[in-house]
């Protein structure tokens, strides 16, 4: 594993940047800001690498461009409605950064802190402390998040946290993917291992209803380029822009497929949480990347497993609550392979 430094924050800090390797020459930079994905090489079918990572290439970008390129997002990945939860016997009151709602973590979450960083064995381990009232989450959480890259192709996420008392916890990574490395991603084909998917309202809020996607837009249930449906006449592809919803996982294990015919670059997801999160990258808005690459609308997708969005307001949908002195552990796997 190389450890070299990436830049400084505004006061001063440094952050530096990890690099794992496979022993098919693919590789995985990670920085110990935000734990943030910065590229990600993997093989084409002609054997050739292509970074299929959403990145910048100075710390100042990722905190004040926006869109969590990236990052680890927490405490709580997603939306909570109303930027407020009870819990605890008391109302928490959470910073409304997305219109009047709570945004993957409020104002400075996860992904603007610098973590603890260790290195062995081929594993990265970033360790932070949140302290009780952080972004105004009840209790001090204790979070480690470990990334190992394998030479079957495979990044795992592994997440553990653990609390002093009951608070909400939903964490994920917000890499943004384009596997064919450049253009948009219209032309992916997607299959969601999903029979349900979570409509939404206006401020992109779950409703609380269930919705089978079978006959609709949503329906990824075989391979379907993204392409196809995203600009048709539905309520709710208007409402976001595109894909930017909760889908209802089958459970045993594979969330997705990703595939570009232009690569020949598959991507299978697997997890063990409830809900993936698709966004289609409707709000990027041309920011210029690293590389000097142009992030338009669309350029990259997201594929974050999680909670449901808004779960903590809704008591039929599984639970984000943790528990005091009980662990909370997740991983996600994306599995890269090319045909």
């Amino acid at each position: 594993m190389e450890r070299q430094l990436f830049g400084k924050m505004a006061d001063g800090r440094q952050v530096y940047c990890f690099t794992l390797k496979n022993a098919r020459g693919e590789s995985v930079r990670v920085l110990d800001l935000g734990g943030i994905i910065q590229s990600l090489f993997v093989r084409d079918r002609k054997g050739e690498l292509v970074d299929v990572a959403l990145g910048y290439g100075t710390p100042d970008k990722y905190l004040t461009k926006g869109g969590y390129l990236g990052a680890i997002v927490g405490r709580c990945a997603n939306r909570i409605g109303g930027a407020c939860f009870t819990l605890n016997g008391a109302t928490y009151h959470l910073f409304n950064n997305d219109g009047k709602n709570h945004l993957h973590g409020g104002r400075a979450g996860f992904d603007k802190k610098l973590w603890a960083a260790e290195h062995e064995g081929g594993k990265l381990k970033l360790r932070l402390l949140s302290p009780h009232m952080d972004e105004n989450y009840p209790g001090n959480l204790s979070v480690e998040v470990t990334y190992t890259f394998t030479d079957d192709g495979e990044l795992i996420i592994d997440y553990l946290a653990e609390s002093d008392i009951n608070t909400v916890v939903n964490l994920t990574n917000h890499c943004y993917f384009n596997i064919k490395g450049n253009g948009d991603i219209l032309s992916h084909e997607l299959r969601i291992y999903a029979e349900n998917m979570l409509p939404i309202d206006d401020g992109l809020i779950p409703t609380g209803e269930i919705r089978s996607v079978k006959g609709t837009p949503f329906d990824f249930t075989q391979f379907k380029p993204i392409g196809r449906d995203i600009d048709v006449d539905d309520e709710q592809l208007k409402r976001a822009g595109g894909y930017d919803h909760n889908f209802c996982l089958d459970g045993g294990g594979k969330a997705c497929e990703l595939y570009c015919e232009e690569s020949g670059i598959l991507m299978e997801v697997f997890t063990d949480m409830p809900g993936m999160q698709f966004y289609s990258g409707n709000f990027l808005s041309g920011s210029i990347g690293k590389g000097g690459k142009i992030y338009k609308k669309r350029a990259g997708l997201c594929l974050e497993t999680q909670h449901y969005p808004d779960s903590v307001n809704k008591p039929h949908f599984p639970s984000p609550i943790l528990k005091a002195g009980v662990l909370y552990r997740s991983r996600t796997v994306y599995k890269f392979s090319a045909r």
